[in-house]
C-alpha cells in the first residue's frame, strides 16, 4: 500500500461543541475506511472536510504527502464524492444526468459508455425516463453509475447504500472491494454492515 490521504490533528467545532479534535488519519491505497459513530458525531462533516468541501476546521490535510492547499487541483482530479442526497437533476433522464456529470468532471465519453454504466447499476430500459419519475432507489443508482463511468482514485461516499435493494447492496459492496484491491481508496459512511474484508478498516467518532 502507498499513502493516499492524511489528516493531522483535525478538529471541527459546531454550535459551541467539538465534533472531533486531535484526529489523525492515514488512508492508504487499497483500503476501504468506514467512518462510524452515533448521529451527530460529525461523520458527514468529516467526509466533507476530507473531500475539500469545508474549510472551517483546524489541522492539516495531505494528499500523497503534499499539503492539500498546495496540491488541491491534483487532489480534486482524483476525487469522486457522492453525498447523502443523490444529486440527480429530476428534469433530466439518467443518460442526460450522466452526460452532465461527465461535463462537470471534465470527462468525455460516449453514449454507449453511459448506457453501459446504467446497465451495470440495473437501469437498463430506464435510460430515457426523466429522473423525477423514478424511485428514490433508482435515482441513487444514477449517482452510483458515476463510479463506473468516471475513473477516480479516491471515492468519498456518504451513505451510498441508502434506498437500494439487496441485489444493489451486494453489487455495490463488491464494487467497493474491487476498487480498493485495484489500488483505489474508499472513504464511506453507512448504516449497512459491510462484510468483513482484509481491505476494510473502521474509524470511530464520538
Amino acid at each position: 500500500m502507498s499513502l493516499c490521504l492524511q489528516a493531522r490533528q483535525l478538529a471541527c467545532e459546531r454550535d459551541d461543541r467539538w465534533l472531533f479534535e486531535g484526529l489523525d488519519l492515514d488512508i492508504q491505497r487499497g483500503e476501504i475506511v468506514r467512518i462510524e459513530g452515533p448521529n451527530g458525531s460529525g461523520k458527514t462533516t468529516l467526509l466533507k472536510i476530507l473531500s475539500g468541501q469545508l474549510s472551517d476546521y483546524h489541522g492539516d490535510l495531505y494528499w500523497n504527502g503534499a499539503l492539500m492547499r498546495e496540491t488541491r487541483e491534483h487532489f480534486l482530479a482524483n476525487l469522486l464524492y457522492l453525498g447523502h442526497a443523490p444529486g440527480v437533476k429530476s428534469g433530466l433522464t439518467p443518460l442526460e444526468n450522466l452526460t452532465w456529470y461527465q461535463a462537470l468532471s471534465g470527462e468525455q465519453g460516449s453514449e454507449e459508455q453511459r448506457e453501459e454504466a446504467l446497465a451495470k447499476v440495473g437501469l437498463r430500459g430506464f435510460e430515457d425516463v426523466p429522473a423525477g419519475q423514478l424511485s428514490a432507489g433508482q435515482q441513487r443508482r444514477i449517482a452510483l453509475a458515476r463510479l463506473t463511468l468516471i475513473p477516480r482514485a479516491l471515492w468519498v461516499l456518504d451513505e451510498p447504500f441508502t434506498a437500494i435493494d439487496r441485489n444493489g447492496v451486494a453489487a455495490l459492496e463488491t464494487q467497493l472491494v474491487a476498487h480498493a484491491k485495484a489500488g483505489g481508496c474508499v472513504l464511506v459512511t453507512t448504516h449497512h454492515e459491510l462484510t468483513a474484508s482484509p481491505v476494510l478498516r473502521r474509524v470511530q467518532l464520538g
